[in-house]
């Protein structure tokens, strides 16, 4: 599997997810936070499908 998410765009989602999960589990917002679980597995495994659909790649240009 090629990677196509780097650096500052991982941080962001697993950041992300892992907020939206956690008010999920406080009660604090409703079930759609579980949408979270997306940029949150995103971030971890470095590629999104979105983004392979597309053509864009975050990750550095490796020379």
């Amino acid at each position: 599997m090629k990677f196509n998410v780097g650096g500052i765009d991982r941080i962001l989602r697993i950041i992300v997810g892992i907020v939206l999960i956690a008010l999920t589990l406080m009660g604090t917002i409703g079930v759609w936070g579980w949408i979270g679980l997306v940029p949150l597995l995103t971030g971890l495994f470095k590629f999104c499908p979105l983004y392979s659909i597309i053509g864009i790649s975050t990750c550095p240009v490796k020379r």
